[in-house]
């Protein structure tokens, strides 16, 4: 009798475990399906995506990043393609959907050699090198930048939100992008350096996206803490305090025991010396405005509007900061240091309402390093989308400056580094130039993509592109408006070369990352989060 063999099972039950090709296949594809969801977003005539949460917000938007992050991504190798997506945001603020595509694409053109059995490691290490070669071919046809070249900044911003929801607004919003990033620029060793958090970005919803400015200065939604306080301050000295200007409460648990009625009206007479020292003290600094990081007390803010100050409390460490940046005050911590060399100067500070809401105007800030943009528009999904347009044009402005290097959009970039990974891959010999000739294929997606979103032939154009580019135009792109070619350059379509660096490194190493796994193992379900069935731990939308 033959002896029956025990199977043994080394993964808990209910553990998925798919293998070699069908592994590989599966990531692809994953990987593939978040690419063609934010394609058709992708340049001046691209489209939006609405996306409606469990709750029924809606949220409606053009921004690669944005979509991919409320789509609450599952699949583990289309997780790995959102974190492209975020490196690029946070790395530059754009180009978010030219990096999605582009790894999207690269998977797709690596499928095409596995099925001709070339070895995912080789394919691996043909990308490496083309995405090598690609880098140092962009550093070398990039044109320099300086901050005194304002119109060219403009043009990069105005590219960044060209098919964005601020579109019709975008040589107003451009001056201010450019602007605002000139106005925080830091000079480190001899480099300009862009902190953007420096740039706070407040958004209000009414009047038209016309409607929004640059503050020189801080915009706070903060109200004045007193109705007798005055609603404008000029050639304000502001104190800003991180300290509470209240009677401190003793620290453990303390019973005042009083015999008299006397007692208790000299104790309440104590309390009201303690305030009113602590608003002398920082008025004998000079401070007619006053930002406090804590509380004020009611008391104290009826002696401040005596002495004609004006107060704002519980201001966020954040927004301290970035005062402490626009009008050159230090943040004090305690009182009986606040003397008038820790003032900053401002040259209006004011109250206003805009929209439904108290808000203060900190501005006219001699030479301020933080800086406020107050965007409007006519709804709130529309004051949210042209945000995140401005950040977009923000992003790019502040990458040029940094690497002081642009190249031209349209499509140029990508047929001119296609074109040449294709004369690389003719000096290599073995399997890996098949690699560089795929990824030069896949970089040829761009302006494909281009071209289709704009209801063009992409066959007709890639074809037209690619002969322009063999008679040495570098920077032939695509007009999506005419569909005729033209000199994107000399139209004014730039980019920062670090949108496209980024979008290359990270894509390419993202699918190498990809193309390596032959295995994936999915352990089972917790047991403690019931059948299927149920409902997930808050009561709703749990695994279905």
């Amino acid at each position: 009798m033959a002896q029956q063999i025990q199977p043994i099972f080394i993964l808990p039950e209910g553990s998925q475990r798919t293998t070699g090709r069908n592994a590989q296949r599966a990531n692809i594809m994953a990987a593939k399906a978040v690419s063609e969801t934010v394609r058709t977003t992708l340049g001046p005539k691209g489209m939006d995506k609405m996306l409606v949460d469990n709750l029924g917000d809606i949220v409606i938007t053009n921004d690669g990043v944005t979509i991919l992050e409320e789509m609450n991504v599952e699949h583990p190798a289309a997780k790995m393609i959102v974190e492209v997506a975020k490196t690029q945001e946070d790395e530059i603020g754009d180009g978010t959907t030219t990096a999605v595509v582009i790894a999207g694409e690269l998977l797709k053109k690596a499928e095409d050699l596995l099925d001709q059995d070339v070895h995912p490691t080789v394919v691996v290490r043909g990308y490496r090198m083309a995405a090598e070669k690609a880098l140092e071919v962009l550093n070398k046809i990039a044109e320099p930048i300086a901050e005194k070249d304002t119109a060219m900044l403009e043009m990069i911003a105005m590219t960044a939100m060209t098919g964005k929801g601020a579109e019709k607004a975008k040589e107003q919003l451009s001056k201010l992008a450019v602007k605002a990033v000139k106005d925080v620029a830091d000079l480190k060793d001899g480099k300009l350096s862009v902190n953007k958090d420096n740039i706070k970005i407040e958004k209000k919803v009414g009047g038209a996206v016309e409607d929004s400015e640059l503050v020189e200065g801080i915009i706070l939604d903060k109200e004045k803490v007193h109705p007798g306080m005055a609603d404008v301050v000029r050639n304000a000295r502001v104190a800003l305090i991180d300290v509470a200007v209240e009677v401190k409460s003793t620290e453990t648990e303390a019973k005042i025991q009083l015999t008299d009625p006397n007692q208790l009206q000299g104790f309440i007479d104590m309390e009201e010396k303690i305030l009113r020292d602590k608003v002398e003290k920082i008025a004998k600094s000079g401070a007619n405005v006053v930002f406090c990081q804590k509380g004020i007390d009611d008391l104290a803010q009826h002696f401040m509007a005596k002495k004609g100050m004006y107060a704002a409390r519980r201001v966020s460490k954040s927004d301290m900061e970035k005062l402490a940046r626009a009008t050159g005050a230090k943040i004090v911590t305690s009182l009986e240091d606040l003397s008038a060399s820790d003032l900053g100067a401002s040259g209006v500070v004011e109250a206003k309402k805009v929209g439904d809401e108290d808000m203060t105007f900190v501005k006219e800030c001699k030479n301020a390093k933080a800086v406020t943009l107050l965007i409007r528009g006519g709804t709130a999904h529309v004051v949210d989308e042209v945000k995140r347009a401005v950040e977009d044009a923000i992003g790019d402005v502040a990458s040029a400056l940094a690497s002081g290097k642009v190249v031209a959009g349209a499509g140029a970039t990508e047929i001119e580094l296609a074109l040449q990974l294709r004369r690389y891959a003719g000096s290599l010999s073995g399997r890996e130039q098949l690699a560089v000739n795929s990824f030069a294929e896949a970089i040829e997606i761009i302006p494909k993509t281009l071209a289709e979103n704009s209801g063009l032939d992409p066959i007709d154009v890639l074809t037209e592109l690619k002969s322009q580019h063999d008679k040495g135009r570098k920077w032939a792109g695509i007009d999506v408006f005419t569909g005729k070619i033209m000199d994107a350059w000399k139209e004014g379509v730039l980019e920062p070369l670090k949108v496209k660096t980024q979008a290359i490194s990270s894509a390419s190493e993202v699918a190498g990352m990809i193309l390596r796994i032959d295995d994936v193992i999915a352990s089972g379900k917790s047991e403690s989060r019931g059948p299927p069935s149920m409902p997930g731990p808050e009561g709703m939308g749990g695994d279905y």
